[in-house]
């Protein structure tokens, strides 16, 4: 199954501490609290789908090495099973942004969102209307508008919402062999980001799920100038 293979990057994976649906992953060292990085899985998600992506070693992969640059990693375990449940998943990602600013291991005023495939959607509510500790957004092989016949919520629009963005720094990783029609809507994101302070990293060779499938040094490139572009932002 690949979404049980491991990210593409050597990493040592972190013992998760896990609060509701949020699993943290924490620096070695302690002090001052730090900035954070909430990653969102994709989907929708198939039904009876085991294990979860909590269990998953790319997502444990990806906060693992957000703790090893000094941020706690998040991992949230959202409900977006169907095309119709996006709201549903908005409210968990919601609920998991305030669990982690709520911690006291946390800096609340330095948290970046990073948001994968399909839950790219959700960036919508935060670049509509940045929040004042939002540092930045990532979006990895983003699927920014759904599919034909699936709801087509005009909050859940994240070409729209970037209009209002301001000068938020996006992180885009876009995969040159990707699906035509999410391909389709990552140009209308680009085309409409015009005037947005976003950060284009482009992956030619790369697919859906690259990061734990193209063992590549473009890969792993990749995915370290995204993690230079977030962390960046956040100090």
């Amino acid at each position: 199954m690949e979404f049980l293979k491991p990210i593409v990057l050597p990493v040592r994976i972190r013992p998760a501490e896990r609060t509701g649906i949020v699993d943290f992953y924490l620096p070695f060292t302690t002090g001052a609290p730090r900035p954070a990085i909430l990653f969102m899985h994709g989907g929708p998600l198939p039904p009876g789908m085991e294990p979860l992506p909590r269990e998953w070693p790319h997502f444990q992969g990806y906060a693992s090495l957000a703790a090893d640059r000094g941020a706690v990693g998040g991992v949230v375990e959202h409900r977006l099973y169907g095309p119709d449940s996006y709201p549903t998943a908005a409210g968990d990602v919601a609920a998991a942004v305030n669990a982690l600013r709520d911690d006291p291991r946390v800096d609340s005023d330095r948290v970046a969102l990073w948001f994968f495939s399909g839950s790219a959607r959700l960036a919508a509510d935060y670049l509509r209307e940045p929040p004042e500790w939002l540092r930045a957004v990532a979006m990895t092989y983003p699927m920014v508008t759904p599919f034909p016949g699936w709801p087509d919520d005009p909050r859940f629009r994240p070409a729209d919402a970037v209009l209002s963005a301001g000068d938020l720094p996006i992180v885009l990783t876009r995969v040159g062999q990707e699906n035509p029609l999410i391909a389709e809507g990552v140009a209308s994101f680009v085309s409409t980001a015009e005037k947005a302070n976003l950060e284009i990293i482009d992956v030619p060779e790369g697919g859906h799920g690259f990061d734990n499938q193209l063992d590549t040094d473009e890969s792993r490139a990749a995915i370290l100038r995204a993690f230079d572009l977030v962390t960046a932002a956040l100090t």
